[in-house]
């Protein structure tokens, strides 16, 4: 009779089911025990086998992008939190569709989407990851730290992808030129030129990438003060080209809240406004 599987193996096994290519990882530990890391990830189960075989109390890692998940890796330390970042994204609608949630060891979280081939990537300062294409994530049932990896939730995907783009540029802005030049707001020398770019750009994104590109050039547009009531109109229906999610109300969700968040950052500060307007009331 063959020795009963390891946790962590029975776990490798029903994620490689899933499509998820895997790999080992050493006990209690996110570096990986095979020679080439997260390349060396295979869905094949005697594989599988072997490896765990040699070690039955190894971590699990799935390797992500397509056809592994994409993650959002939100980090807790003791000097800072993703969170913040996190939240501010998905103010903006940038990270729904998560399919699981994952309670990490430092008591962060790995959200799970459909994978792509997206470029892994992070946001400077702000404790928030992505984990996408040449990337990997520890997975539960591992341990490190002394604590396990949890899953809290996780239901059928739907489908919804996430853009790292979309949400980077949210967390880090470029600089925007000066918006007063001679009177009127800078972007609008170039008449319709720059805002039917972005129009035609987001037209020509694939279907699935929920409401990023639509929310980024909306936001761009805004920026520029080009994005009046026609715009609006000429961006819902190049998501509609797109092949957006949700449809016509999606995008129209998803252009008002990528206006708000444009107005946020040009919003001229005004020391003790909320003050003043308490006092007023």
């Amino acid at each position: 009779m063959s020795a009963a599987r390891s946790p962590q193996e029975t776990a490798a096994h029903r994620y490689a089911d899933a499509g998820w290519p895997v790999f080992p990882c050493r006990p209690a530990s996110k570096e990986p025990a095979t020679e080439h890391g997260f390349q060396d990830s295979r869905t094949d189960h005697r594989q599988i086998e072997r490896w765990w075989s040699r070690d039955p109390e190894r971590n699990v890692a799935i390797a992500t992008g397509a056809p592994g998940p994409d993650v959002v890796d939100v980090d807790v330390r003791p000097h800072g939190s993703g969170f913040a970042a996190f939240n501010r994204a998905k103010a903006a609608g940038l990270v729904d569709g998560y399919h699981a949630v994952i309670r990490t060891p430092s008591t962060g979280a790995h959200f799970y989407y459909p994978g792509t081939d997206q470029q892994s990537g992070s946001v400077r300062g702000q404790h928030l990851d992505f984990r996408s294409a040449g990337g990997y994530v520890v997975a539960p049932p591992s341990r490190a730290g002394g604590a396990e990896y949890v899953v809290v939730k996780h239901e059928p995907a739907t489908g919804a992808t996430v853009s790292w783009d979309a949400i980077r540029g949210l967390l880090e802005p470029q600089p925007q030129p000066d918006r007063q030049q001679g009177g009127r707001a800078a972007g609008r020398d170039t008449g319709t030129t720059s805002l039917d770019r972005l129009v035609e750009w987001t037209a020509r994104r694939e279907a699935g990438n929920r409401n990023f590109p639509l929310f980024y050039a909306a936001k761009q547009a805004a920026l520029a003060g080009q994005l009046d009531g026609a715009a609006v109109e000429r961006f819902v229906d190049a998501a509609r080209r797109s092949g957006l999610q949700g449809g016509e109300r999606e995008a129209r969700r998803t252009i008002a809240s990528a206006q708000r968040n444009a107005e946020r950052e040009i919003r001229p500060v005004r020391p003790f406004a909320a003050e003043r307007e308490r006092e007023a009331g």
